[in-house]
């Protein structure tokens, strides 16, 4: 009987080693702030939330936010800032990560360089973020206080931009596209700084839902 038990000992002790580093590795993830932008809402996250539950992501550690998407970005920067402290609050993590598409990377920017959410932030991912504004002029900006600080030069990105753009300890990645015919040129979403990476031919909103770029940001974070 000794020296039946003992193999099959062995292979729980095994099967102990094997499965401990996936939940640990699990356990260290940040939780994941979602930030749409301009005109969407936080469901323009859902697919690639997703992605990230099927490859065994946490769900209640993935949050997507709303906003007033023609209020300032300086505003906008407010509200993140409130939902990262409830998100640190309610989790216990140290920090998070933050995924952004188009504007949501303005506002975003703001919170890490001008509010000191960098201190809180490990990784931020920008989608398509005009971070150098854009050359495309949108129908909104005529009404839009939002849409007046994506214009290129405007006082809001001078300001976003002047000194080091990526501060802290944050590691900053971009996604860009030629086939993004809204941020335009395309090197407008690059930051001096960040890991800035060029993808296929994707439009402007398949960011959102593109399984190449779900991929790739969820390699990043990992």
């Amino acid at each position: 009987m000794r020296l039946s038990l003992a193999p099959a000992a062995a292979l729980v002790a095994l099967a102990g080693l094997l499965t401990a580093p996936a939940t640990a590795h699990a356990q260290e993830r940040d939780p994941v702030l979602f930030v749409h932008g301009y005109s969407g809402n936080a469901t323009n996250w859902d697919s690639m939330i997703a992605d990230f539950t099927d490859d065994g992501w946490e769900r209640d550690r993935l949050h997507a936010i709303d906003y007033d998407d023609d209020a300032s970005n300086t505003e906008t920067a407010e509200l993140i800032a409130r939902e990262v402290d409830a998100i640190l609050a309610g989790t216990g993590a140290d920090a998070v990560d933050i995924v952004t598409h188009s504007m949501g990377g303005l506002s975003s920017r703001w919170y890490l360089k001008v509010l000191g959410g960098h201190e809180d932030v490990d990784h931020w991912i920008s989608l398509a973020g005009p971070n150098e504004g854009s050359s495309v002029r949108l129908p909104c900006v005529a009404t839009s206080p939002s849409c007046q600080e994506v214009v290129e030069g405007s006082d809001f990105l001078q300001e976003l931009n002047a000194g080091d753009p990526t501060p802290g300890d944050t590691a900053y990645t971009t996604f860009r596209s030629f086939c993004d015919l809204i941020v335009r040129p395309s090197t407008n979403v690059t930051l001096a700084g960040a890991d800035n990476r060029l993808v296929g031919c994707v439009s402007h909103t398949a960011f959102l839902r593109d399984d190449d770029v779900s991929e790739d940001v969820r390699d990043v974070l990992s």
